[in-house]
């Protein structure tokens, strides 16, 4: 009865150890398996979430092209405007009193030294000085017998017929009575040289550049009216303010074209002959005159010119592009990148606009690595990418 199940137990005994024996090694090597296949799917997203983590941190920074300071092309020379005058240039006066007479010389006349240009009728000068030669007569009449009695009272008290008190009186007469002569004689001399001045002359060789008066006109010294005024203009000065960057090279000698209207094929060489010596505290300029040669009188005095100094030394400054530049409250700024690749600020001192660069005559190097086309908002350490 009992025969039966004893095998049955034995038989699920037996199997239960090699149940267990055999189902371990699949379940490690599922096991393994599942822990690569997570491996394999976990280690390439964390590598793409790194990769998009420094993706997003290398797009953050502002991406930069650089460009390096050069030194600049030679000009042509420094290029400034001139204000033309006359070598010489004279407004002349009423030193008479007295109505024109006549007029000889006609506005842009040229005149010589010495050239009658007017003459002027000075009557009550003419009585002033007709009184003067009379009063002049009679204190020499006066003084001639003065001289007289004091020679006859000195006669008389050598023979003490008069005390030496009215002998003295006497001779102190007489040295009045001279002196009154050689007042009135230098009244006359006065009167006479003002009579002069009724013929109004050129005082040198030159051209007649304004004429300001007319036959019956009323002139006196006490006017401010010019009647003539005249021009020296075989040779013009040019006179020239020259900024501060550029007053070095002004010295004597330094050679220069001048440019008429504007155009070059006008151009009419001129030399340097004498600065200020000092500069403008208002323009801070220094004002620079040159002498320009015009036997044809061909350049009228009082034009506009420009002016191109050839002569004097250049020194090449640094050249960017302008489009480098950052127009600040403090100032005309570059942005630089550094070898750690951030931004420092730098303010520059300009010169020329060349037009698509600009002259840098400070602030920056050869060596340094500006920022094409930076942003209005760029700040001081600013972390960038260049490209290449």
């Amino acid at each position: 009865m009992n025969t039966h199940p004893a095998p049955a137990t034995d038989a699920v005994v037996r199997r239960l150890p090699l149940f267990g024996v055999s189902l371990f090694p699949y379940i490690l090597v599922l096991a393994l398996l599942a822990g690569v296949a997570f491996a394999m799917g976990w280690f390439p997203r964390a590598r793409r979430a790194r990769q998009v983590v420094a993706s997003t941190a290398e797009l953050a920074r502002p991406s930069v092209l650089l460009v390096s300071p050069a030194p600049a092309r030679p000009g042509a020379g420094l290029l400034l405007p001139g204000e033309i005058r006359p070598f010489t240039d004279a407004a002349l006066m009423a030193r008479a009193t007295g109505y024109v007479k006549r007029w000889h010389a006609e506005l842009g006349a040229t005149v010589v030294v010495g050239q009658l240009l007017a003459e002027l009728e000075t009557p009550e000068l003419n009585e002033e000085a007709a009184t003067a030669r009379a009063q002049l007569k009679q204190a020499q009449a006066a003084a001639a017998l003065a001289d007289t009695t004091a020679g006859r009272w000195q006669e008389m008290r050598r023979a003490a017929l008069v005390s030496q008190q009215e002998t003295d009186e006497k001779l102190a007469e007489a040295r009045l009575k001279a002196a009154v002569v050689e007042s009135a004689e230098a009244n006359v001399h006065r009167l006479e040289e003002l009579l002069k001045f009724a013929r109004i002359t050129a005082p040198f060789a030159g051209v007649v550049t304004a004429r300001r008066l007319d036959v019956g006109q009323l002139v006196s010294p006490g006017s401010a009216v010019e009647l003539y005024r005249i021009a020296q203009v075989d040779t013009l000065r040019v006179f020239v303010r020259v900024p501060q960057s550029a007053a070095a090279a002004m010295v004597a000698g330094v050679t220069a074209d001048v440019f008429l209207d504007g155009k070059a094929s006008q151009a009419v060489p001129a030399k340097v002959t004498r600065t200020s010596g000092a500069m403008d505290i208002a323009s801070r300029t220094l004002l620079v005159e040159l002498e320009l040669a015009n036997a044809d009188h061909r350049i009228l005095p009082g034009s506009f010119a420009q002016v191109r100094f050839t002569g004097a030394p250049q020194q090449l400054a640094m050249a960017i592009p302008a489009n480098t530049l950052l127009f600040r409250t403090d100032g005309p700024t570059v942005a630089r990148v550094n070898a750690g690749h951030r931004v420092e600020l730098r303010r520059v001192q300009l010169g020329r606009d060349l037009g698509a660069t600009v002259e840098i005559l400070g602030g920056v190097e050869t060596s340094d690595r500006l920022i094409l086309n930076p942003s209005d908002s760029i700040t001081e350490g600013t972390e960038v990418r260049v490209k290449e």
